[in-house]
């Protein structure tokens, strides 16, 4: 994984097959091997979107390829990027409340073709960050140590060190 963001190609026809055969040929690894590692991600996606327990939301996480620090709480009903969660680290003492979007990766339409870009890039929660119930952290975002998002914020830009944001796109309203 590299810090820099990574333009997308489109997947021309639509189809299960196209879609792994892109999809394997990014990541460079061998089609079946890829279904397989696919399938193994979202079935621990699902176990760590409803399961009571932090420490084991956390190790289903883990096990997805999140890189996560020591004392991080995850909320129920978090969903970690789908189909890239290696792009998503949370540093010790963060703090996901619940119901929120990490998002490393966006992908447009067929119908914006040349219009849109399709990219991946890593998202990064730092120290002691709170994230608050259902925000939205969107592709490269990086938010700030001892800094809190708000319930209900999308976060479309960096966030630095200890400040509190709100909104859609979210601003900064306070700093600690």
């Amino acid at each position: 994984m590299t810090n820099k963001s990574r333009i997308l190609p489109y997947y021309g026809k639509p189809g299960f097959f196209n879609s792994i055969k892109v999809s394997s040929k990014i990541r460079k690894e061998n089609k079946i091997k890829y279904l397989i590692k696919r399938t193994l991600n979202h079935f621990l996606l699902i176990l760590a979107y409803s399961i009571p327990v932090n420490s084991l939301r956390v190790l289903f996480h883990r096990m997805r390829g999140v890189k996560i620090g020591k004392h991080v709480f995850i909320g129920l009903h978090v969903i970690i990027d789908r189909s890239y969660p290696d792009y998503v680290e949370l540093e010790d003492g963060v703090m996901l409340a619940g119901g929120n979007h990490l998002l490393a990766h966006s992908r447009a339409p067929e119908f914006f073709k040349g219009k849109l870009l399709s990219y991946v890039a890593p998202i990064k929660i730092k120290k002691n960050a709170w994230i608050g119930i259902n925000a939205i952290i969107l592709p490269g975002v990086t938010i700030g140590e001892g800094s809190v998002v708000t319930a209900g914020s999308v976060v479309s830009e960096d966030v630095p060190d200890n400040v509190v944001v709100r909104g859609n796109p979210a601003v900064i309203i306070r700093k600690l």
